[in-house]
This record gives C-alpha cells, sequence and structure tokens, in this order.
C-alpha cells in the first residue's frame, strides 16, 4: 500500500534533485534509486540494497569505468550526506563494494581504447559510513601493484562479523552443528570484528 507514495517523488524539493545528480529524475537510475533508499530509510526498512549492472569492465576501460564513476559517485555521496542531515545516518549503515578487486595490469592492448583490467581476488575497496563506523579513516593498504594485502587484512568474513556487530549481533552465537563442523553466519573458519574501524 505504500509503494506508490515511497516511489511518487514529486515531493522532493528541487534540492535534491540537484543533491543527487542530473540522472537523479530518470526512473530506475541508480541516482534516482539512491532516492528512493533514503526514502526507504526514512520509512523504517530495515535492509536496502542497491546495485548498478554495468561493473565488469574486461574492455573499453577508459569510456566505461568514466562513465560508471559518473552513475554513481555523486548520487553515492549525496545519499550519505542526504541520510546525515536529516539524522539518518547515525542509525544507518552504508556499505559500499565493487565485485571484487581488479589487477593494475591491463587485459587486451592497453595502450587501446578497448583495453580494460581483469579480475583478481586479493584485494578489493569497501567503504563504509554511519551505523557505528569511524568516519574518514582508512583502514588498510596493498602493495604497489594492488596485488597484495600489505597492512591490516580484513576477509570477507571479518567484514561480515564486524557489520553483525554493529547490528547488535554476535556472529559466534549463530551457529549449528553440522557432520562436525560449527556452521557460523561468517562460515566455519575464525572470524573477528575490526573494533579498529569503530566509532
Amino acid at each position: 500500500a505504500s509503494v506508490p507514495e515511497l516511489t511518487d517523488v514529486s515531493d522532493e524539493p528541487e534540492s535534491t534533485f540537484e543533491l543527487y545528480g542530473p540522472d537523479s529524475r530518470r526512473p530506475g537510475s541508480y541516482a534516482a534509486n539512491c532516492i528512493l533508499a533514503r526514502r526507504l530509510a526514512e520509512r523504517g526498512v530495515r535492509f536496502i540494497q542497491l546495485f548498478h549492472p554495468d561493473w565488469d569492465h574486461h574492455s573499453r576501460l577508459r569510456s566505461w569505468c568514466t562513465a560508471r564513476c559518473r552513475d554513481t559517485d555523486q548520487a553515492s555521496a549525496a545519499l550519505v550526506r542526504d541520510l546525515k542531515q536529516r539524522g539518518l545516518l547515525e542509525d544507518t549503515l552504508v556499505i559500499w563494494g565493487g565485485e571484487f578487486g581488479r589487477g593494475v595490469a591491463g587485459q587486451g592492448k592497453w595502450d587501446s581504447p578497448e583495453g580494460g583490467r581483469d579480475h583478481h581476488p586479493r584485494c578489493y575497496t569497501v567503504w563504509m559510513a554511519g551505523g557505528g563506523v569511524k568516519p574518514g579513516m582508512t583502514y588498510g593498504t596493498t602493495d604497489d601493484f594492488s596485488y597484495n594485502v600489505a597492512e591490516n587484512p580484513v576477509h570477507v568474513r571479518d567484514l561480515h562479523a564486524t557489520v553483525m556487530h554493529l547490528m547488535g549481533i554476535n556472529h559466534e552465537q549463530f551457529s549449528y552443528r553440522f557432520q562436525g563442523l560449527d556452521f557460523r553466519l561468517t562460515g566455519v573458519e575464525e572470524a573477528r570484528v575490526v573494533h579498529d574501524i569503530l566509532a
């Protein structure tokens, strides 16, 4: 029953669309969905997922990556700013991540407009805002080639444990025994909460 009211953005001031960028008036765009995410958060929706479907740039990196950043950068920053100015960021955890890492070496002819980059699973970037995370900090570094973690590694299971901790869930208490293993929400291997990033 609330969907028509939620998706009717005619009550949004012009300043909202200016904040989220020129694409924010186009229904279904990433920017428009960021506005809907804020509207969902205002209405108490607990879990909201946004995604941009076009990041797999094995070719044409110069044009495609530039266009995808244009789609997402302003709108993502606007969402955080908008949540903060409305007093929602303190209780809202924003997590932004790509599919996984990309190597610095080119795929295909690097000096060609067709050049791209291949995947690599060892390093990637996630940024978080609000919801109990320290603002304005960087945690962890890679080597000069962005290939290996050089300092403060955070495994995916550690990220999951940290996110659950921020939601008030002890990941070690949610486990069940199956075929001799204790299965937790973070998997069967040890996971840790990354306290250094918590406010």
